[in-house]
């Protein structure tokens, strides 16, 4: 997990992950090497020793799985005994993270981080039936996304997402007569908002906030107290109850949750409404996944709808669109609570030990296909 000045000792851990610290030694070892070694042989070496050290760092930051299983060595930390009394949760009331003593249960401002086994689900959902809460649900289903995944989204959250309560569902789309009508248990309704078709899917993605934006200041901010906004490509798998609500909410991202913030893949143009200076950033966010209250969610939607405008207004992209921007906003405006990657878990990753029951799972990626 992105250490966040708990865990001091992550790079000395590792030092493999860190650029500077390889080719630091790498340079100690040429120089010595260099003394015994002619000069076409040194540089020969020497290019070949740099290209392997950037090859092994290209490959754990994207992809080749045995690599990535050497994450599982980079300490995720603990929280400070001081602090473990004081976390409490806002539906569950007091939180047990000794019970999860292998995992970052906190962060430094003192938001939990929801992990299995630290909070009790029944006392969540009695809370949650006392507070006669309405949930919003948001998804984007549009182009070929809509076919290939919405069905089984609906179908497997109607099964797994806030049981027991109150929920409204909000499929945009620019087809609404090819949303799936599928039966809903009582108190659980579906709306369908129309949205325009964009030309790439780049814009889709980007397009969602200022859609958002519009509806939570409409009917769907009037209907929900709380709203959980999604991506479609996913399924749920397991009980996603109101532990996971706040007054903000964030996802940790599943590929990403145990490095050193110096990889993670903030946005780093300095012209961009969503850029991160170096030392910035506290966790890398995961856009699959965000929530909160109403208001909390109309601030959200407003920044990054306003930072993707400045940044097409200058002819700029960020590296992860919307996303890019959400990570910004979360920096300057700490979320209430982190939701671990249980809750939003890509199987392609393999098995963790940390990972009880996951929640939610990716689909299977099909870029060429859906985004032709």
């Amino acid at each position: 997990m992105a250490w966040n000045g708990f865990v001091p000792v992550t790079r000395s851990f590792l030092p493999w992950l860190s650029a500077e610290v390889v080719l630091g030694k790498l340079s100690h070892l040429l120089l010595d090497m260099a003394f015994g070694e002619g000069s076409r042989a040194w540089k020969r070496i020497f290019w070949q020793l740099i290209l392997l050290a950037l090859g092994g760092l290209g490959l754990l930051r994207f992809g080749l799985p045995v690599l990535r299983h050497l994450e599982v060595l980079i300490p995720m930390g603990v929280c400070p005994p001081a602090r473990t009394p004081l976390l409490r949760d806002n539906f569950t009331g007091p939180l047990h993270p000794w019970a999860r003593p292998e995992v970052l249960t906190c962060t430094s401002w003192g938001a939990p981080i929801i992990w299995d086994g630290i909070f009790d689900p029944d006392v969540a959902q009695q809370e949650a039936v006392r507070q006669n809460l309405t949930v919003g649900l948001t998804v984007f289903a549009v182009g070929r996304y809509l076919e290939k995944y919405l069905e089984r989204f609906l179908e497997t959250a109607e099964q797994h997402f806030m049981v027991g309560q109150r929920v409204v569902y909000y499929v945009f789309t620019e087809r609404p007569a090819a949303v799936p009508r599928l039966p809903l248990g009582p108190g659980r309704r579906l709306r369908v908002e129309r949205v325009a078709r964009e030309r790439r899917w780049q814009d889709v993605s980007m397009a969602r906030m200022r859609a958002l934006h519009a509806a939570l200041g409409g009917r769907l901010g009037r209907e929900a107290r709380f709203v959980l906004c999604m991506d479609v490509d996913q399924h749920f798998s397991g009980a996603f109850g109101p532990e996971a609500l706040a007054e903000s909410v964030a996802q940790l991202h599943a590929w990403h949750y145990r490095w050193p913030r110096r990889l993670l893949p903030f946005e780093r143009d300095a012209r961009s409404a969503a850029a991160l200076g170096p030392g910035e950033g506290d966790f890398y966010y995961h856009a699959a996944v965000f929530g909160g209250s109403v208001a909390a969610l109309r601030r959200l939607t407003a920044h990054c709808a306003r930072g993707l405008r400045r940044d097409r207004a200058r002819g700029l992209e960020a590296r992860w669109h919307d996303e890019s921007h959400l990570n910004k906003f979360f920096w300057l405006h700490k979320p209430a609570k982190l939701l671990s990657p249980e809750f939003c878990w890509s199987p392609n990753i393999g098995r963790r030990a940390e990972i009880r029951r996951p929640r939610l799972l990716w689909a299977p990626k099909e870029y060429a296909l859906l985004r032709g």
